[in-house]
């Protein structure tokens, strides 16, 4: 008959083997849970990917060519990479990661976040870098109904809308004009070198400054970048009608909005509650609404917010709206992951107290053998 011990290989195994069955049952257990303003989330993304089929639309009606190499799901969002309107370098990942309709989820979650409630002000600075992430954020702005105070650097980065002839600001006024959205850009500057196109070529400005002309927004264009920061300032605080402005966005690398190349660094991606007094080597709109406690919501290295909220790098094709961490998470149960603890509680008890019994069975027979065994000494002793 086999004795029941603990340190036995039978029942080590046997534990062992409950342990892993536990542990399936834990994580074959987990359910799909919808984050929190799940609703809100999956609007917005149906909104930003409405957006975005739009524009295409507008674009294959007009027989512009697509490069579906460098823009593989054929958004037409992904621009050229020189043009007489590119201002900076950019990177095509990044671009086509911001396709993603399900981005509008984020700007939902960071708007939420920061505390934005309905009919609140948000000061929004867009480039024509990323026309993804503008409509990203226009649509999760719509979908929670605020009001965006919004000024565009027109210029943009290679691979963004850097087609003069259907810039940032012709793709916003064919989105209101067809009332997908309800907001547009109220100002809007050059971009670039010093926010006044510094290191394009004449005719390349004159370009912006046709699309800032034809689209009947107001141009900001002072020979100073510090002019053109306090412009910016005085607009945003003009148009808020004696309301507060309770978060500010920055998408891409404007530079009036950054103040230098260096903060855009230094501010990290996604929300930042208020930014501290530093040695900002200029202090631009996004340091100084952070240094007034306004919420700074900063959409840039969006690497960064990819992974920490679950969406993919450079995606083909592109997920449906509602696809994502953002939306939905595995989780654990906890009824699942109770029930196999007790269980495995349990069984360790179990063997645990007949060890303890069988040790003490053992200790109470050695007196018994140790009397046995004096007795018989004795009885020798009597008998020589």
């Amino acid at each position: 008959m086999y004795k029941f011990r603990a340190k036995s290989n039978l029942v080590l195994g046997v534990l062992s083997l409950l342990s892993l069955l536990a542990f399936l049952a834990v994580e074959n257990g987990k359910t799909d849970v919808k984050q929190d303003w799940y609703a809100e989330k999956l609007e917005a993304a149906q909104l930003s990917q409405k957006a975005a089929d739009y524009l295409k639309s507008i674009r294959l009606e007009r027989s512009v060519f697509i490069d579906d190499v460098n823009d593989p799901n054929q958004t037409a969002l992904i621009g050229q990479e020189f043009s007489l309107i590119t201002t900076d370098r950019g990177y095509i990942e990044a671009k086509l990661s911001s396709t993603n309709p399900n981005f509008a989820a984020i700007i939902v979650q960071l708007l939420k976040d920061a505390g934005v409630k309905e009919n609140d002000n948000v000061a929004v600075a867009m480039t024509g870098s990323f026309p993804g992430l503008n409509i990203a954020t226009m649509a999760a702005l719509e979908t929670l109904k605020i009001k965006p105070i919004v000024i565009t650097s027109v210029g943009s980065s290679n691979w963004g809308a850097n087609d003069p002839y259907f810039t940032w600001l012709d793709m916003e006024h064919e989105l209101v004009s067809s009332n997908i959205f309800h907001h547009s850009s109220v100002a809007a500057s050059i971009g670039g070198g010093a926010d006044i196109g510094r290191g394009l070529s004449p005719e390349g400005r004159n370009l912006i400054i046709k699309a800032i002309e034809r689209n009947q927004i107001e141009t900001i264009n002072e020979e100073h970048l510090e002019n053109s920061i306090a412009k910016r300032m005085e607009i945003y605080n003009t148009k808020k009608d004696g309301k507060p402005i309770v978060a500010f966005i920055n998408i891409g690398g404007g530079i009036a909005s950054l103040g230098n190349s260096i903060n855009g660094k230094l501010i990290l991606p996604g929300l930042t509650p208020f930014i501290p007094k530093g040695n900002f080597p200029v202090e631009g709109v996004m340091i100084q609404m952070g240094q007034q406690k306004i919420p700074v919501i900063h959409l840039l290295n969006i690497s960064h917010l990819l992974a920490k909220y679950g969406l993919p790098t450079s995606p083909v094709p592109l997920p449906e709206p509602g696809v994502g961490e953002i939306f939905v998470q595995k989780k654990y149960s906890m009824v699942v992951t109770s029930v196999a603890t007790l269980f495995l509680v349990i069984v360790i008890l179990i063997v645990y107290f007949s060890e303890r019994k069988h040790y003490k069975l053992g200790t109470d027979v050695v007196p018994t053998l140790k009397g046995r065994i004096a007795l018989d000494s004795d009885s020798e002793n009597i008998l020589l």
